[in-house]
């Protein structure tokens, strides 16, 4: 049995790609525009964030020992990047992590644990207990400082309250497995991880910690002390109303030209308003284009953006948002070590995807185009056609009055079957627009136009 499968599209008009071809979607509203660092020598971002709309701080991992770690920074919300600190180092222990508490004073973990005071134009060395590494790091102030070391005996979860000069150690596995992520919401209540998918709370700063349900994360938010969402290691999506001690995972769109649809990072505008990071869809000759998330109700449901098929990300490791319009998504191009970001100031791309949902399984006896519903329609409408042959190549396209093309719907290879796909004219003036589809399966070319008014 062959499957009706409807395609949703949100808004009207960039590149996006639909199981491998492009399909072009408005961004008259909103835009991305694609940023790159200096020439690293092989060495890629390990961890990027930005303070303000115009200053963020990137760190970078070696390629292999006896290499050179560094500190980048931009002035101009990441159209040029300085190397502000090299660390030579022989071992193999990264830069991982960078944290500024204000536009002066920031932290780099990693092999180390780093400070500056004036911005990033110095930087000391804090003194960590023998043997240790920041793996894991998070800074409330600056006297309050935890770090978590992985490695067995030596490692465990440490904290400072004299701004680095004396450390205590809260927790230690001994020869299992130590911590490897601490998350602080606030002073008193707290998270960690280990390797071995234990999840572990505190309330009273880290001296005592129990375990609760929730495994290991990539990236964890809270926005008050009950709600919050984690990254899970599996790259799945969770989120929990009672501090954490249960966790539901979110559905994540699925389907169609979603290769896998992944979560990585997080970042919380406000309680409703979440973006993710770390899913790919397919682009033509088995390639993938990182996908960018956004949920406007908590994270129940999440729609994606594609924003631009050009830019050659395969996927986007972290996303960072000031507000609903500032905000960056950090990658690495395609089959390369070479590290790019993306960056808007107005909300990005207006166009969102819900992915490919099946809601029939009837075969089709002919083809044909149906005439949208509703008609005439302000400002969204749906489109259906059948398909009766395998493998035909399908266009759907949408036509303006005067016959100027106004999107592409569709442009694919498609199995035989009945879908689905909304249109919407948003960004479109009032009036009369025609679609048509052409279906070529062999010698065989099927044809139709129809007629559509919208009403605004």
């Amino acid at each position: 049995m062959k499957k009706l499968l409807k395609i949703t599209l949100a808004l009207g008009f960039t590149t996006i790609l639909l199981l491998g071809f492009a399909v072009p979607v408005n961004m008259s509203n909103g835009t991305w525009y694609q940023q790159f660092f200096p020439n690293l020598n092989g060495r890629v971002i390990s961890d990027i964030t930005f303070i303000d709309s115009l200053n963020g701080f990137a760190v970078t991992r070696f390629s292999s020992a006896n290499d050179t770690n560094y500190i980048l920074k931009s002035t101009n919300s990441g159209d040029n990047w300085n190397i502000v600190y090299r660390q030579y180092t022989s071992s193999i222990r990264p830069f991982n992590k960078v944290q500024f508490l204000n536009k002066d004073t920031g932290f780099v973990g990693g092999n180390r644990l780093l400070k500056t005071t004036n911005s990033g134009l110095n930087w000391t060395s804090l003194t960590l207990p023998s043997g240790t590494n920041t793996i894991g790091l998070h800074v409330l102030n600056e006297d309050t400082i935890w770090f978590a070391d992985d490695i067995p005996f030596d490692g465990g979860l440490f904290r400072s309250t004299n701004k680095g000069i004396n450390w205590e150690r809260q927790y230690d596995a001994g020869p299992a497995p130590n911590p490897d992520h601490v998350y602080m919401y606030n002073g008193r209540i707290g998270f960690m991880t280990r390797s071995s998918n234990l999840l572990y709370k505190t309330t009273n700063s880290g001296v005592n910690w129990f375990t609760i349900p929730g495994g290991v994360w990539q990236d964890i938010k809270f926005i008050d002390s009950l709600t919050g969402w984690k990254a899970n290691s599996n790259a799945t999506l969770s989120k929990t109303t009672d501090g954490g001690l249960n966790w539901i995972n979110q559905p994540m769109p699925t389907g169609g030209i979603i290769l896998s649809s992944a979560i990585q990072s997080i970042s919380v505008i406000n309680k409703d308003t979440l973006f993710g990071s770390g899913g790919g869809v397919f682009y033509g000759g088995g390639r993938v284009r990182g996908i960018l998330y956004r949920s406007t109700n908590s994270g129940s449901n999440w729609v994606f953006q594609i924003t631009d098929t050009s830019y050659g990300i395969a996927g986007y490791y972290k996303v960072q948002f000031l507000n609903k319009t500032i905000g960056w998504g950090f990658g690495i191009i395609n089959n390369s070590n070479i590290c790019s970001n993306i960056h808007t100031i107005n909300g990005g791309d207006t166009t969102f995807l819900v992915g490919l949902q099946q809601v029939s399984s009837q075969v089709p006896k002919d083809f044909m185009l149906f005439q949208n519903y509703p008609n005439p329609f302000n400002p969204k409408t749906n489109i259906k056609y059948s398909v009766k042959r395998e493998t035909s190549n399908v266009k759907l396209i949408v036509y303006d009055i005067q016959g100027r093309v106004v999107t592409v719907l569709v442009n694919q290879k498609q199995n035989a079957g009945t879908y689905e796909i909304d249109f919407s004219g948003n960004g479109y003036a009032s009036g009369v627009y025609f679609y048509k589809i052409t279906v070529q399966t062999g010698k065989e070319v099927f044809s139709e136009t129809k007629k559509m008014l919208m009403i605004k």
